[in-house]
Protein backbone atom coordinates (compact mmCIF):
# COMPACT_ATOMS: atom_id res chain seq x y z
CA UNK A 1 0.00 0.00 0.00
CA UNK A 2 1.26 3.40 -0.47
CA UNK A 3 2.12 5.15 3.02
CA UNK A 4 2.24 8.90 1.31
CA UNK A 5 -0.75 10.41 -0.66
CA UNK A 6 -0.85 10.15 -4.03
CA UNK A 7 -2.52 11.26 -7.31
CA UNK A 8 -4.32 9.04 -9.13
CA UNK A 9 -5.18 9.25 -13.01
CA UNK A 10 -7.87 7.36 -14.23
CA UNK A 11 -8.15 6.76 -18.42
CA UNK A 12 -6.39 5.16 -21.22
CA UNK A 13 -2.47 5.74 -22.56
CA UNK A 14 -3.64 7.00 -25.74
CA UNK A 15 -5.53 9.22 -24.50
CA UNK A 16 -3.60 12.40 -25.40
CA UNK A 17 -4.49 15.13 -22.11
CA UNK A 18 -4.34 11.73 -19.87
CA UNK A 19 -0.37 11.10 -21.29
CA UNK A 20 0.31 14.84 -20.90
CA UNK A 21 -0.44 14.34 -17.41
CA UNK A 22 1.51 11.50 -16.84
CA UNK A 23 4.80 13.28 -18.73
CA UNK A 24 3.81 16.70 -16.46
CA UNK A 25 3.98 14.83 -13.06
CA UNK A 26 6.94 12.99 -13.94
CA UNK A 27 8.64 15.81 -14.59
CA UNK A 28 7.45 17.10 -11.39
CA UNK A 29 8.79 13.97 -9.55
CA UNK A 30 5.63 13.59 -8.03
CA UNK A 31 4.16 10.22 -7.19
CA UNK A 32 1.03 9.08 -9.04
CA UNK A 33 -0.87 5.76 -9.66
CA UNK A 34 -2.13 5.47 -13.33
CA UNK A 35 -5.38 3.75 -14.01
CA UNK A 36 -5.28 2.24 -17.03
CA UNK A 37 -8.56 1.49 -18.54
CA UNK A 38 -7.42 -1.48 -20.89
CA UNK A 39 -6.77 -3.31 -17.84
CA UNK A 40 -10.05 -3.02 -16.20
CA UNK A 41 -10.76 -6.78 -15.91
CA UNK A 42 -7.53 -6.72 -13.44
CA UNK A 43 -8.90 -4.40 -11.68
CA UNK A 44 -11.07 -4.35 -8.60
CA UNK A 45 -12.32 -1.53 -6.04
CA UNK A 46 -13.72 -1.75 -2.37
CA UNK A 47 -15.60 1.14 -1.48
CA UNK A 48 -16.70 2.16 2.04
CA UNK A 49 -18.78 4.70 2.93
CA UNK A 50 -19.69 5.82 6.54
CA UNK A 51 -18.09 8.86 8.68
CA UNK A 52 -15.27 8.84 6.23
CA UNK A 53 -14.86 7.54 2.52
CA UNK A 54 -12.24 4.33 2.49
CA UNK A 55 -11.45 1.37 0.52
CA UNK A 56 -9.06 -0.41 -1.72
CA UNK A 57 -8.44 -0.15 -5.44
CA UNK A 58 -6.04 -3.01 -6.57
CA UNK A 59 -4.66 -3.08 -9.62
CA UNK A 60 -3.35 -6.70 -10.49
CA UNK A 61 -1.27 -7.52 -7.72
CA UNK A 62 -0.49 -4.16 -6.56
CA UNK A 63 -2.93 -2.77 -3.62
CA UNK A 64 -3.48 1.30 -2.74
CA UNK A 65 -5.96 2.56 -0.15
CA UNK A 66 -8.10 4.80 -1.79
CA UNK A 67 -7.66 7.21 1.34
CA UNK A 68 -4.48 7.85 0.17
CA UNK A 69 -5.51 9.25 -2.75
CA UNK A 70 -5.06 13.37 -1.91
CA UNK A 71 -6.27 14.28 -5.86
CA UNK A 72 -7.35 13.02 -9.38
CA UNK A 73 -7.46 13.48 -12.61
CA UNK A 74 -10.32 11.67 -14.51
CA UNK A 75 -10.64 11.16 -18.20
CA UNK A 76 -12.22 7.72 -18.14
CA UNK A 77 -14.19 6.37 -21.09
CA UNK A 78 -17.62 4.07 -20.62
CA UNK A 79 -16.49 0.60 -20.48
CA UNK A 80 -18.98 -0.44 -23.50
CA UNK A 81 -16.48 1.55 -25.46
CA UNK A 82 -13.53 -1.01 -24.73
CA UNK A 83 -14.14 -3.82 -27.82
CA UNK A 84 -13.53 -6.32 -25.37
CA UNK A 85 -16.67 -5.38 -23.41
CA UNK A 86 -18.78 -4.98 -26.14
CA UNK A 87 -18.03 -8.36 -27.83
CA UNK A 88 -19.17 -9.72 -24.24
CA UNK A 89 -22.30 -8.60 -23.74
CA UNK A 90 -24.45 -6.96 -21.36
CA UNK A 91 -25.17 -10.25 -19.32
CA UNK A 92 -21.87 -11.09 -19.38
CA UNK A 93 -19.34 -11.71 -15.86
CA UNK A 94 -16.96 -9.34 -18.29
CA UNK A 95 -19.23 -6.41 -18.32
CA UNK A 96 -20.37 -6.68 -15.14
CA UNK A 97 -17.23 -6.65 -13.78
CA UNK A 98 -15.99 -3.40 -16.11
CA UNK A 99 -19.35 -1.68 -14.81
CA UNK A 100 -19.24 -2.51 -11.41
CA UNK A 101 -15.56 -1.08 -11.33
CA UNK A 102 -16.77 2.05 -13.59
CA UNK A 103 -19.32 3.25 -11.38
CA UNK A 104 -17.69 2.13 -8.05
CA UNK A 105 -15.02 4.56 -9.08
CA UNK A 106 -17.45 7.47 -10.57
CA UNK A 107 -19.28 7.01 -7.17
CA UNK A 108 -15.59 7.79 -5.32
CA UNK A 109 -15.14 10.44 -6.99
CA UNK A 110 -18.42 12.09 -6.43
CA UNK A 111 -18.12 11.74 -2.32
CA UNK A 112 -14.12 11.77 -1.70
CA UNK A 113 -12.83 14.44 0.41
CA UNK A 114 -9.72 14.18 -2.25
CA UNK A 115 -9.43 17.16 -4.84
CA UNK A 116 -10.77 16.05 -8.12
CA UNK A 117 -10.50 17.23 -11.47
CA UNK A 118 -13.42 16.95 -12.31
CA UNK A 119 -16.30 15.88 -10.29
CA UNK A 120 -18.77 14.14 -12.72
CA UNK A 121 -21.76 15.99 -11.19
CA UNK A 122 -20.18 19.40 -12.22
CA UNK A 123 -19.08 17.93 -15.75
CA UNK A 124 -22.55 17.18 -16.28
CA UNK A 125 -23.87 20.55 -16.60
CA UNK A 126 -22.06 20.34 -20.09
CA UNK A 127 -24.75 17.79 -20.86
CA UNK A 128 -27.47 20.29 -21.79
CA UNK A 129 -25.88 23.42 -23.70
CA UNK A 130 -29.17 25.87 -23.52
CA UNK A 131 -28.67 25.19 -19.79
CA UNK A 132 -25.12 25.89 -19.84
CA UNK A 133 -26.06 29.19 -22.13
CA UNK A 134 -28.13 30.29 -19.22
CA UNK A 135 -25.34 29.90 -16.81
CA UNK A 136 -22.54 31.79 -18.72
CA UNK A 137 -25.36 34.73 -19.57
CA UNK A 138 -25.84 35.03 -16.14
CA UNK A 139 -22.00 35.69 -15.06
CA UNK A 140 -21.99 38.23 -18.28
CA UNK A 141 -20.66 37.38 -21.10
CA UNK A 142 -23.00 37.30 -24.38
CA UNK A 143 -24.19 34.05 -26.21
CA UNK A 144 -25.44 34.25 -29.72
CA UNK A 145 -29.33 34.36 -30.50
CA UNK A 146 -30.52 31.02 -30.14
CA UNK A 147 -33.57 28.25 -31.28
CA UNK A 148 -34.02 25.10 -30.34
CA UNK A 149 -36.99 23.16 -32.23
CA UNK A 150 -38.17 20.55 -34.23
CA UNK A 151 -40.38 22.47 -36.54
CA UNK A 152 -38.83 23.16 -40.13
CA UNK A 153 -40.70 26.36 -40.18
CA UNK A 154 -39.44 28.13 -37.21
CA UNK A 155 -35.67 27.19 -37.91
CA UNK A 156 -36.52 28.65 -41.53
CA UNK A 157 -37.73 32.01 -39.96
CA UNK A 158 -34.99 31.75 -37.75
CA UNK A 159 -32.87 31.36 -40.53
CA UNK A 160 -34.15 34.31 -42.61
CA UNK A 161 -34.28 37.00 -39.74
CA UNK A 162 -30.48 36.78 -38.91
CA UNK A 163 -29.31 35.59 -42.57
CA UNK A 164 -25.88 33.88 -41.35
CA UNK A 165 -27.02 30.43 -39.24
CA UNK A 166 -25.06 27.91 -37.50
CA UNK A 167 -26.57 24.37 -35.90
CA UNK A 168 -24.87 22.19 -33.79
CA UNK A 169 -25.42 19.47 -31.39
CA UNK A 170 -27.90 20.70 -27.86
CA UNK A 171 -25.76 17.85 -25.65
CA UNK A 172 -22.30 17.09 -24.92
CA UNK A 173 -21.99 14.58 -27.79
CA UNK A 174 -19.51 16.39 -30.04
CA UNK A 175 -20.71 17.22 -33.03
CA UNK A 176 -18.74 19.61 -36.08
CA UNK A 177 -20.54 22.98 -36.09
CA UNK A 178 -21.64 23.69 -39.64
CA UNK A 179 -23.56 27.13 -41.38
CA UNK A 180 -26.55 26.46 -42.71
CA UNK A 181 -26.38 26.45 -46.48
CA UNK A 182 -28.47 26.14 -49.22
CA UNK A 183 -28.56 22.47 -49.85
CA UNK A 184 -29.97 22.00 -46.42
CA UNK A 185 -33.07 23.54 -47.27
CA UNK A 186 -34.44 20.11 -48.31
CA UNK A 187 -32.83 18.04 -45.10
CA UNK A 188 -34.85 21.10 -42.38
CA UNK A 189 -37.72 18.45 -42.51
CA UNK A 190 -35.89 15.88 -40.66
CA UNK A 191 -35.39 17.93 -37.38
CA UNK A 192 -38.70 16.90 -36.76
CA UNK A 193 -37.39 13.96 -35.37
CA UNK A 194 -34.50 15.46 -34.02
CA UNK A 195 -34.63 18.68 -31.39
CA UNK A 196 -31.54 20.49 -33.11
CA UNK A 197 -30.14 24.24 -32.20
CA UNK A 198 -29.73 26.99 -34.52
CA UNK A 199 -27.62 30.05 -33.55
CA UNK A 200 -26.84 33.29 -35.08
CA UNK A 201 -23.31 33.25 -36.42
CA UNK A 202 -21.18 35.83 -35.16
CA UNK A 203 -18.21 36.87 -36.94
CA UNK A 204 -14.91 37.93 -35.15
CA UNK A 205 -11.71 36.38 -33.82
CA UNK A 206 -11.67 32.95 -31.46
CA UNK A 207 -9.85 32.91 -28.71
CA UNK A 208 -9.60 29.48 -26.42
CA UNK A 209 -9.52 29.56 -22.79
CA UNK A 210 -8.61 27.29 -20.55
CA UNK A 211 -8.93 27.88 -16.68
CA UNK A 212 -6.72 26.07 -13.97
CA UNK A 213 -7.72 26.87 -10.75
CA UNK A 214 -6.39 30.59 -10.64
CA UNK A 215 -4.45 30.63 -13.98
CA UNK A 216 -5.82 31.44 -17.21
CA UNK A 217 -4.12 30.49 -20.40
CA UNK A 218 -5.50 32.06 -23.56
CA UNK A 219 -4.80 31.48 -27.26
CA UNK A 220 -6.28 33.48 -30.43
CA UNK A 221 -7.13 31.39 -32.84
CA UNK A 222 -7.30 32.30 -36.70
CA UNK A 223 -9.42 30.73 -39.38
CA UNK A 224 -11.93 30.74 -41.96
CA UNK A 225 -13.44 27.68 -41.20
CA UNK A 226 -16.91 27.47 -39.40
CA UNK A 227 -15.58 24.55 -36.64
CA UNK A 228 -11.78 24.60 -36.29
CA UNK A 229 -10.88 21.57 -34.68
CA UNK A 230 -12.15 19.67 -38.27
CA UNK A 231 -10.89 22.27 -40.54
CA UNK A 232 -8.82 21.09 -43.93
CA UNK A 233 -7.77 24.90 -43.91
CA UNK A 234 -5.35 27.06 -42.48
CA UNK A 235 -6.02 27.50 -38.62
CA UNK A 236 -3.43 29.54 -36.97
CA UNK A 237 -2.94 29.91 -33.29
CA UNK A 238 -0.96 32.02 -30.75
CA UNK A 239 -0.80 32.19 -26.84
CA UNK A 240 -2.32 35.79 -25.70
CA UNK A 241 -3.08 37.80 -22.90
CA UNK A 242 -7.30 38.59 -22.24
CA UNK A 243 -8.37 41.70 -21.44
CA UNK A 244 -8.22 41.45 -16.86
CA UNK A 245 -12.05 41.69 -17.17
CA UNK A 246 -12.16 39.00 -19.47
CA UNK A 247 -9.76 36.81 -17.71
CA UNK A 248 -12.01 37.13 -14.07
CA UNK A 249 -14.80 36.64 -15.77
CA UNK A 250 -13.36 33.02 -17.09
CA UNK A 251 -12.20 32.19 -13.65
CA UNK A 252 -15.93 33.33 -12.24
CA UNK A 253 -17.70 30.97 -14.70
CA UNK A 254 -15.33 27.65 -14.11
CA UNK A 255 -15.59 28.05 -10.20
CA UNK A 256 -19.63 28.52 -10.74
CA UNK A 257 -19.83 25.36 -12.31
CA UNK A 258 -17.20 24.19 -9.43
CA UNK A 259 -14.56 23.07 -12.42
CA UNK A 260 -11.19 23.06 -11.46
CA UNK A 261 -9.89 22.73 -15.02
CA UNK A 262 -12.37 24.30 -17.78
CA UNK A 263 -11.49 24.69 -21.83
CA UNK A 264 -13.90 27.95 -22.47
CA UNK A 265 -14.69 29.21 -25.86
CA UNK A 266 -14.91 33.14 -26.89
CA UNK A 267 -15.51 35.07 -29.64
CA UNK A 268 -14.58 38.71 -29.60
CA UNK A 269 -16.85 40.82 -32.62
CA UNK A 270 -15.18 43.95 -34.25
CA UNK A 271 -16.60 46.09 -31.80
CA UNK A 272 -15.26 44.83 -29.05
CA UNK A 273 -18.11 42.47 -27.60
CA UNK A 274 -17.22 39.29 -26.09
CA UNK A 275 -19.90 36.00 -26.28
CA UNK A 276 -19.31 32.45 -25.08
CA UNK A 277 -20.27 29.55 -26.69
CA UNK A 278 -19.22 26.63 -24.57
CA UNK A 279 -17.39 25.73 -21.43
CA UNK A 280 -15.97 22.01 -21.70
CA UNK A 281 -15.65 20.14 -18.29
CA UNK A 282 -12.91 17.64 -19.86
CA UNK A 283 -10.66 19.78 -22.37
CA UNK A 284 -8.40 18.47 -24.71
CA UNK A 285 -5.64 20.52 -23.87
CA UNK A 286 -2.92 19.51 -25.30
CA UNK A 287 -4.00 20.42 -29.06
CA UNK A 288 -3.92 23.96 -28.40
CA UNK A 289 -0.66 23.34 -25.63
CA UNK A 290 1.19 21.75 -28.80
CA UNK A 291 0.78 24.76 -31.22
CA UNK A 292 1.01 27.56 -28.77
CA UNK A 293 3.73 26.47 -25.74
CA UNK A 294 1.32 27.38 -23.23
CA UNK A 295 2.13 25.18 -20.01
CA UNK A 296 -1.51 23.62 -19.44
CA UNK A 297 -0.17 19.97 -18.26
CA UNK A 298 2.49 21.47 -15.90
CA UNK A 299 -0.23 23.65 -14.39
CA UNK A 300 -2.97 20.85 -13.69
CA UNK A 301 -0.32 18.67 -12.66
CA UNK A 302 0.56 21.66 -10.01
CA UNK A 303 -2.73 21.67 -9.00
CA UNK A 304 -2.85 18.34 -8.77
CA UNK A 305 0.24 18.29 -6.66
CA UNK A 306 -1.16 20.79 -4.04
CA UNK A 307 -3.98 18.61 -3.53
CA UNK A 308 -6.58 21.36 -1.31
CA UNK A 309 -9.78 20.76 -0.37
CA UNK A 310 -13.09 21.46 -2.12
CA UNK A 311 -14.89 24.54 -1.87
CA UNK A 312 -18.19 23.71 -3.91
CA UNK A 313 -19.85 26.90 -5.15
CA UNK A 314 -23.50 26.63 -6.17
CA UNK A 315 -24.41 27.72 -10.09
CA UNK A 316 -25.24 31.59 -10.05
CA UNK A 317 -28.62 32.92 -9.41
CA UNK A 318 -28.32 36.40 -11.20
CA UNK A 319 -31.00 35.66 -13.32
CA UNK A 320 -31.08 32.58 -12.92
CA UNK A 321 -34.97 31.73 -13.21
CA UNK A 322 -37.03 29.59 -14.34
CA UNK A 323 -38.32 32.22 -16.97
CA UNK A 324 -34.53 33.16 -18.09
CA UNK A 325 -33.64 29.34 -18.60
CA UNK A 326 -36.77 28.41 -20.81
CA UNK A 327 -35.85 31.60 -22.77
CA UNK A 328 -32.48 30.30 -23.46
CA UNK A 329 -34.05 27.14 -24.59
CA UNK A 330 -36.37 28.67 -26.99
CA UNK A 331 -35.46 31.60 -28.88
CA UNK A 332 -33.04 33.90 -26.23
Amino acid sequence: MTENRTILLWGIPEDAPTAAMQDALRRANSDFIFLNQHAVLRTTVELIVGSSVEGQLRIGDQDFGLAQIKSAYLRPYEPAAFPQIARAGPHSRVWRHAHTVYQALHSWSEITDALVVNRPDAAAVNNSKPYQAALIEALGFRTPRTLITTDPALALDFWRQHEVVIYKSISAVRSIVSRLSDKHHCRLADIANCPTQFQQYISGTEYRVHVVGDEVFACAITTNADDYRYSDKPVQMQACELPPEVAATCRRLAQSMNLHVAGIDLRRTSQGDWYCFEVNPSPGFTYFENQTGLAIADSIARFLMRGTGENRQRYPTRRDSDESLYQAAAVS
